[in-house]
């Protein structure tokens, strides 16, 4: 039944009145032809439908359903009920082009499996929840440009206001993947600082904390199980963990690579194990620190005794391994809050170019895995 064929409906002030409120007068009759249409089907509700049924305007309905202020609670009550008794669902796609956003946050990422890209990726949807955005996820299998090229086609179908891109490993046929212009981005882990807006922990500068401390205790030197070759975090973790072993004057051995798991960092841990000039090592992520602390333990290497142990990200469980472990807490939180504000921002000053990195600190956690080397008698000083 189309909107003509509605019978009579009360309204406030007269038949409604006498039954104690607005609607209330409607008869049982009228009940049951509202809503169908002459062959018996459900008609779809319309505003005006709405505006009739609970006698208020067509405008105050739009307002109750936008969630807009301005609307006494009684009058918001009326329309709730009149939207629910006739089913009426207010149409989003309508809502969102006449108000030109979708309050809706794209994000791409090239892996789920490992611990850095979870919880950031926790911490977008937490932070665009509180902003009432909501997220669309749009994973990637093999990082090359044309994978990325195809997933910002498939989120401008899905109808996002903006991207953010975790962009944790290098593209495989690209040293810089470039993104769809027009599009509002914030990319997170990367090294594009200087052509997008990027957000990323200091990865650096957690680093030479980390390596500083073992040096502090008095290690000569510290070895570094690093991450795989492909990631950015654990290039640059690479890169300043040399920085700071050449700035002490002490010197780099070999580095090790493990793949973010703790099987890995077991792998890589018996060959470490066997190294008896090993007392300190620097792991890039806390489950390969476990797989190191397993294989000490299974070749009679003492944890902190014999060889120091310190990790990065600190996750939950890390103060719960045996030993504790010593780690570089990374604020997750802070970095999605950081990328849905920046998006934001960018989404509402779109005719004003913004790129630069912003860096997230991270702070040293001291537990139980790390202390001075076997020996050590603490007269000796740091050359």
């Amino acid at each position: 039944m189309d909107t003509a064929e509605r019978p009579p409906v009360g309204v406030p002030g007269q038949a409604a009145k006498t039954a104690g409120g607005p609607g209330a007068a409607i008869d049982d009759g009228q009940k049951r032809a509202r809503g169908r249409t002459k062959g018996g089907g459900r008609a779809s509700a319309s505003m005006a439908d709405v505006a009739r049924l609970a006698g208020v305007s067509s405008q105050t309905v739009s307002r109750v359903s936008n969630g807009y202020a301005g609307v006494n609670e009684e009058t918001r009550r009326q329309v709730l009920a009149a939207m629910k008794e006739l089913g009426y669902r207010p149409n989003s796609a309508a809502r969102a082009l006449k108000r030109g956003e979708f309050r809706t946050i794209g994000v791409i990422t090239f892996s789920l499996s490992t611990t850095g890209n979870v919880r950031t990726l926790e911490a977008i949807a937490n932070s665009a929840a509180h902003e009432g955005y909501a997220v669309t996820l749009l994973p990637i299998a093999v990082p090359t440009q044309d994978e990325v090229r195809g997933a910002f086609t498939r989120l401008e179908e899905l109808a996002v206001d903006a991207v953010i891109v975790i962009m944790e490993v290098h593209l495989v046929d690209a040293v810089t993947v470039t993104l769809p212009p027009r599009v509002q981005v914030v990319v997170v882990d990367s090294d594009a600082g200087d052509r997008y807006t990027v957000v990323d922990t200091d990865q650096a500068g957690g680093t030479r904390n980390a390596v500083r401390h073992l040096l502090d205790l008095g290690h000569r030197t510290v070895w570094h199980l690093g991450g795989p070759e492909g990631s950015f975090a654990a290039q640059r973790r690479a890169d300043a963990w040399r920085a700071a072993l050449a700035e002490a004057g002490r010197p780099a051995p070999p580095l090790v690579r493990g793949d973010w798991s703790a099987e890995s960092g077991y792998r890589v841990g018996l060959q470490l194990a066997a190294q008896q000039e090993c007392t300190a090592v620097f792991a890039a992520n806390d489950q390969m620190a476990l797989g190191l602390l397993r294989a000490l333990h299974e070749r009679g290497r003492r944890v902190p005794e014999d060889v120091s142990v310190i990790g990065f990200d600190d996750i939950a469980e890390a103060g719960s391994f045996l030993p504790p472990l010593s780690t570089v807490h990374q604020d997750f939180a802070e970095v999605g809050r950081l990328c849905v504000e920046a998006v934001l921002r960018k989404m509402r000053r779109a005719d004003t170019p913004e790129r630069g990195t912003t860096l997230v600190p991270t702070r040293l956690v001291v537990r139980a895995s790390t202390a001075p080397p076997p020996g050590w008698d603490g007269s000796e000083r740091r050359g």
